[in-house]
């Protein structure tokens, strides 16, 4: 059985366009919805393994929406290639806007921002 614990692990390969850090770790992805898909190729049949809707609300770093439709088409192609997904969407939110402070512990140590933990600035370099 699908979990949301499992899209976010595969999100975990999915980059923000402009700062070089998973965006789960990042803080963008905000909900993971997934239900059983009623129009997947073998739904209702005994044996057959369910295959999933699933519905992913994110908040880019960024306004750019070249970003942002990159960001959206690296989540959908992840998405494709977990089994039990049929089909994926992605929904991209404005608010609440995203803040460094949306950064997951294991995203400070990524960035190297670890060594202070109320430094949410980030160095310009990082930022395209």
């Amino acid at each position: 059985m699908l979990s949301t614990a499992d899209i976010q692990a595969a999100l975990r390969d999915c980059y923000d366009p402009a700062i070089p850090c998973n965006i789960v770790d990042l803080g963008l992805v905000r909900e993971i919805a997934l239900a059983p898909d009623p129009d997947a190729p073998g739904a209702n049949i005994p044996g057959v393994p369910t295959r999933y809707s699933v519905i992913v609300a994110v908040t880019p770093t960024t306004k750019d929406e070249a970003a942002a439709a990159q960001l959206s088409a690296q989540i959908q192609n992840r998405l494709a290639g977990l089994e039990q997904v049929f089909r994926s969407e992605v929904t991209l939110i404005d608010a609440p806007a995203w803040t460094p402070q949306n950064i997951t512990p294991a995203g400070r140590r990524l960035l190297g921002l670890d060594g202070n933990p109320s430094l949410i600035q980030i160095s310009p370099k990082v930022i395209r």
